[in-house]
């Protein structure tokens, strides 16, 4: 079948819309048309309105509806006409007596009755992409909507704005504009090519310098070093070290993997190898700074941060972090068993949460109350447990229908504050006696970066989150055992 659809961009200002039919898919077009003008014209009939389409009624009074069969009449006053029940017959009945009023009819999940399709729309303010599959595939192109709508920036109706103002302020012909604006806009084709070419470039620098440090270090310390003095130096690292290099290395693999985890894997896994506890958390967000930080700089320079969130989160998050890190060093000290206890629970919450998101559908947006609530408790028990602020935090504001995108790149820079925190608090506390700790994370998670950024998005996303969950719940399990 030969393509020969027509895109066209219609005004709905004074369309005028007949929807027959109240299930489902009667609530779909329905929410699709209110989605591109709230205060379009429309008139729904329908035998039967389903509860959800009651609710969308209520809150939309300026639509028109009627509970009963379709009449003839209801064509006078339509512009066009969309046909939702799940009879057929009715359906065609109807489209027949359209066309022979000239007025044009959609049939969902029937394209032979269909005289126009309603596709799949991205909108990103003055943008507005419609994507159609000629009717072959509805379900490609809800897919391909959401894809470009998670990869168009937000902000780009400003740059929309921005060539509306230049091109008015323009002085010339129309040749003369368009010249001009294809100048302008040239920029966002050549950026990517020399981007590409930029990182080229930057991995051949990157290895050369790499290389002639390693000669150069090496060489100098040959000679202010000698083979015994390393070999008297290498039996004096204490044997947790090289531990720590292994926990480092499984924490980063399974947070490259799945995109949170490191903190309660991290853990999880030093209480196993008789860790102190308050070294566990101090060398935990020591060695997660570094990472946190130069995660949430990159996060910031891209535009994924909402600043208002961010405060909520960062302030409230610092005093929950040191309060949390002052309550670990105090039962650290004196209740150890308990405390202990109380981890490995905390630790086991942590893994039947990331469960729940593992297994969570699709959820609408929600107004998140009590932001700073949210902060100070993930600080606190991030702080307090060694981990948990990515599956607290990101977990409760992905859960009510935030954006991906700036849920993690606000909770990341916040993160960076909160691990900060926390860390000044342990140094202040504890000093550098678990230097070797922080080490060995830090040398474990480097070695395993480069296998953990080929990892990512490799994995079902589902799949990995329910195996770090498992673990968790099985290293928490085996720990309460122990203590028991």
């Amino acid at each position: 079948m030969t393509n020969t659809l027509f895109p066209v961009f219609l005004k709905t200002e004074t369309a005028r819309f007949l929807i027959v039919g109240g299930g489902n898919v009667g609530l779909e077009k329905t929410e699709t048309l209110l989605r591109q003008n709230v205060n379009i014209n429309i008139k729904l009939v329908a035998t039967e309105i389903s509860s959800k389409l009651k609710e969308v009624l209520e809150h939309n009074p300026h639509i028109v509806f009627y509970q009963r069969p379709f009449e003839d009449a209801d064509l006078h006053d339509a512009d066009f006409v969309i046909t939702a029940t799940n009879d057929t017959m009715i359906n065609a009945e109807i489209k027949r007596k359209a066309n022979q009023l000239k007025i044009l009819v959609n049939s969902a999940d029937q394209p032979d009755l269909c005289d126009f399709y309603l596709g799949s729309i991205v909108k990103k303010g003055n943008l507005k992409i419609a994507i159609s599959t000629n009717g072959k595939s509805p379900v490609l192109a809800r897919r391909l909507r959401e894809h470009l709508e998670e990869s168009i920036p937000e902000n780009i109706n400003e740059s929309i704005e921005n060539l509306n103002v230049f091109r008015d302020q323009h002085k010339g012909d129309i040749k003369a504009k368009l010249a001009s604006l294809n100048e302008v806009t040239s920029v966002l084709i050549d950026k990517k090519k020399s981007t590409e070419k930029d990182k080229n470039y930057k991995s051949l620098v990157f290895q050369i310098a790499v290389v002639f440090l390693a000669v150069f270090f090496g060489y100098g310390l040959s000679t202010v070093i000698s083979v015994t003095d390393l070999n008297h130096f290498a039996s004096e690292i204490p044997s947790a070290f090289f531990a720590m290099i292994a926990v480092g290395f499984f924490a980063q693999i399974v947070d490259g993997a799945v995109g949170l985890g490191y903190g309660v894997t991290c853990a999880t896994s030093m209480m196993l190898f008789g860790i102190k506890l308050p070294a566990i958390s101090g060398s935990i967000h020591t060695a997660e700074m570094f990472s946190s930080g130069i995660s949430g700089f990159s996060h910031y320079k891209f535009g994924n941060v909402n600043k208002k969130l961010l405060f909520w989160l960062a302030i409230p998050g610092v005093v929950g972090a040191v309060s949390g890190a002052l309550l670990l060093i105090y039962l650290g000290n004196k209740y150890e068993t308990i405390t202990y206890g109380i981890l490995a629970s905390y630790t086991m919450i942590i893994g039947i949460r990331l469960i729940a998101i593992a297994f969570r559908k699709k959820i609408e947006k929600k107004k998140v109350n009590n932001t700073g609530v949210l902060g100070f408790s993930g600080g606190l028990l991030d702080a307090f447990g060694g981990g948990g602020w990515g599956p607290i935090v990101t977990s409760t504001l992905l859960a009510k229908g935030r954006k991906s995108k700036y849920v993690v790149g606000t909770v990341s820079l916040a993160e960076f504050f909160v691990t900060l925190a926390a860390s000044i608090t342990f140094f202040v506390s504890l000093g550098v006696s678990h230097w070797y700790i922080v080490v060995g994370l830090i040398l474990g998670g480097s070695l395993a970066a480069p296998l953990a950024a080929k990892l990512a998005g490799k994995l079902p996303q589902r799949t990995a989150i329910l195996l770090v969950a498992f673990l968790v719940i099985i290293f928490s399990i085996r720990m309460l055992f122990k203590i028991l």
